[in-house]
């Protein structure tokens, strides 16, 4: 964080004004066959709460924004996906922070292997049906805005749709 003195397109001034430099970061908003999101969670000290949320992390420096959403997912669940898409790229606090968000979309999300956390990670992992997170999201349950608003992005989409029944299945 660092303080700047600011002047305004409109010409006002703010004389201490705090920016935030933070990195840029990507997550994945996996959907397995079955219809079912992939999420973590994990304790949030800024909330004192734990917190459901899309698994994510910090983009390295050089690193692609997919590449860094598909080891985020692969590292904190232990899950990949078959295909990915942009999402979302926002700014998650553009009054203050200056760094951006990626979201990916990917479908056929399947366990392959065990979590790879770090020694401050303590991450549970659960797949939760999409219309349940979709209706957790609009309670006003789940704490982290930025992945609530790309929840239902896809949501708006129509990519949450649970997929289709096999011909003649029931």
């Amino acid at each position: 964080m660092h303080q700047q003195a600011v002047v305004l397109p409109n010409g006002a001034r703010i004389d201490e004004f705090h920016l935030i430099d933070g990195p840029d970061w990507a997550a994945a908003l996996a959907l397995t066959d079955e219809g079912k999101i992939v999420v973590v969670e994990q304790y949030r000290h800024g909330a004192v709460a734990s917190s459901v949320e899309l698994p994510a992390g910090v983009i390295e420096p050089g690193e692609d924004p997919l590449h860094a959403a598909q080891r985020e997912l692969l590292e904190e669940t232990g899950y990949e996906a078959s295909t990915w898409e942009l999402l979302l790229a926002v700014h998650p606090e553009p009054a203050r922070h200056t760094n951006r968000a990626f979201f990916y979309f990917a479908r056929g999300a399947r366990r392959v292997a065990a979590q790879t956390l770090d020694h401050v990670e303590d991450i549970a992992v659960r797949e939760v049906d999409a219309a349940e997170l979709v209706a957790t999201a609009l309670e006003g349950r789940l704490l982290h805005g930025v992945h609530v608003g790309a929840l239902l992005a896809a949501h708006a989409r129509g990519w949450l749709a649970p997929p289709p029944s096999p011909v003649g299945g029931t």
